[in-house]
């Protein structure tokens, strides 16, 4: 499974992309003498309750959650198991394949025919082996998927019960539409912190 994509596409965390737009509109010719020409942003940040914001840096975060290394690690040791089996009954099928040529020679029609048959046979079942592994791999991974995003997400819940942040972001390098981060809104540390606690509390 590609991390990044595990992250990225999936949304994992809780994310959005948000502007505040304030503009005066004039209704008549100028505004009246002494009229406030003061901006709903203004009026805001006068009023100190302008947006809080955060991000969490993927890349920091899938290489300090120690669940999430775990469990990665797990699949893709199954996969790699996974794999090495069917290249290994591939490797089976193509030797049965060069001694059915090699001594095709010596066979009657019928014997040749229903070796033949045979050997195609077996294929056919190793390509049914094979797609139902791989898909058992990919519901295995999509769980993955899903509890990772669970897990986040009540994270981010928890981190942000007392309503400090407005938003939080998702960041990671090359990978993301913010083109600039002030590290002082960077919350990662405290988001894995939290989420290693809770892996290591269901360990016990």
């Amino acid at each position: 499974m590609h991390t990044r994509q595990l992250f990225v596409k999936n949304g994992l965390f809780l994310a959005a992309i948000a502007g505040v737009f304030a503009a005066c509109q004039q209704q008549g010719n100028k505004p009246a003498a002494g009229t406030s020409t003061t901006t709903s942003t203004e009026q805001t940040a006068a009023s100190g309750n302008a947006q809080k914001l955060a991000y969490v840096d993927i890349d920091s975060l899938e290489a300090h959650y120690d669940y999430f290394k775990e469990r990665k690690a797990e699949m893709d040791k199954k996969r790699e198991a996974a794999q090495n089996d069917i290249s290994g009954r591939e490797r089976q099928l193509q030797n049965e394949y060069v001694a059915l040529q090699q001594k095709a020679h010596t066979m009657t029609q019928a014997e040749g025919q229903a070796a033949e048959a045979s050997l195609q046979k077996k294929a056919q079942q190793h390509e049914q082996n094979r797609q139902s592994l791989f898909a058992q791999i990919q519901t295995q991974e999509a769980q993955f998927q899903e509890d990772l995003q669970k897990r986040v997400d009540e994270c981010i819940r928890k981190i942000n019960a007392d309503k400090h942040y407005s938003f939080i972001f998702s960041y990671r390098s090359g990978a993301s539409n913010i083109l600039y981060k002030d590290e002082a809104y960077d919350i990662t540390s405290q988001v894995i912190k939290e989420l290693n606690a809770e892996a290591a509390k269901t360990k016990k």
